[in-house]
């Protein structure tokens, strides 16, 4: 017996007062004979349901009873409410909505799982920092709520100059990037991302959302998310590394080095990126030991001057 088309049976009873065999069968495209069979094994399983005869008969949950369809173990119900619990970086509707949820568990999985929600502490605060940075956006809701009626937002937006605008924008998807939040978005200028804590208003219009139709949102964000670090980081650097030290270049530099091939005399040429001549000289100096810059110019005279100032100093 197919699991699935059980549980479409329970569903029905749930959102029904009483099922027929007939309308089992109609709604799942089965024969009537699988639909009683399905509705006589549910009963053997244990679920409360019943049947009345004759006419006007049926089947019915015994006092309209629910049935808990989570088929969660205790595990996952635990691992559930720490996601669900105060400590949690969820948005207040998750949290409600999940918290919901391990409430309709079994008694002995509730129990449990409300342990949970006392065993974590998250400190959003990053080292050296006071500053909280994972307090959800104010219209992170609202615009998410958007994204799966997929309907037009009237959205108030002020840029990263400070400048106030209003636009109608089509969401697509909501990206989360470390502590910020991002609405992908399509409008008359082409596809737009929106940082969501700089929103200032978020109004549905209710007018439908033109998708397009090859937009896959996974794909869309490692686009923006490539465009964006690129922006970030507009300078590169050509370098020759020692070959161990190359591990010690992907911990400090992350998705901003690129390795390239072997040189004639076994180093490795790698590409880094960085803000400007001065700022990624800095994070270079460190390194003279196992990489030599061999441009742009401008880089190698910075370095030149670092190393000219530590002499003078520690001389």
């Amino acid at each position: 017996m197919r699991t699935d088309r059980l549980v479409a049976v329970l569903l029905m009873l749930q959102r029904r007062e009483q099922v027929t065999a007939a309308e089992v069968a109609r709604e799942l495209e089965v024969s009537e004979r699988t639909a009683r069979r399905d509705l006589d094994s549910l009963a053997m399983a244990g679920v409360p349901v019943y049947s009345t005869q004759g006419r006007g008969g049926g089947w019915r949950l015994v006092g309209g009873a629910r049935t808990d369809l989570s088929g969660l173990t205790a595990g996952e119900a635990r691992a559930l409410f720490l996601v669900a619990g105060p400590a949690s970086a969820a948005t207040p509707a998750v949290k409600a909505a999940l918290r919901k949820l391990v409430q309709a568990l079994p008694e002995p999985f509730r129990a449990q799982a409300e342990a949970a929600a006392s065993s974590l502490v998250m400190d959003p605060r990053r080292w050296g920092s006071s500053r909280v940075e994972h307090r959800p956006p104010r219209f992170l809701d609202d615009l998410q709520d958007a994204v799966i009626r997929g309907v037009q937002v009237r959205l108030g937006y002020v840029d990263s100059k400070g400048a106030e605008t209003e636009r109608t924008v089509h969401p697509l998807g909501i990206a989360a990037k470390g502590p910020a939040w991002y609405l992908v978005s399509h409008t008359e200028t082409g596809r737009r991302t929106f940082r969501i804590d700089r929103v200032t208003s978020a109004d549905l219009t209710g007018d439908p959302v033109h998708r397009p139709e090859d937009f896959d949102l996974a794909e869309s964000w490692r686009e923006i998310a490539d465009e964006i670090d690129r922006k970030r980081t507009p300078l590169e650097v050509q370098a020759v590394c020692a070959p161990h030290a190359i591990g010690i270049l992907r911990i400090g530099f992350g998705d901003r080095l690129e390795v390239g091939g072997t040189t004639t005399d076994g180093r490795i040429d790698v590409v880094i990126r960085g803000h400007d001549d001065y700022t990624l000289a800095g994070e270079l100096a460190g390194l003279v030991e196992w990489l030599e810059v061999t441009g742009p110019p401008g880089v190698r005279d910075h370095l030149a001057s670092i190393g000219n100032a530590l002499v003078e100093r520690y001389s």
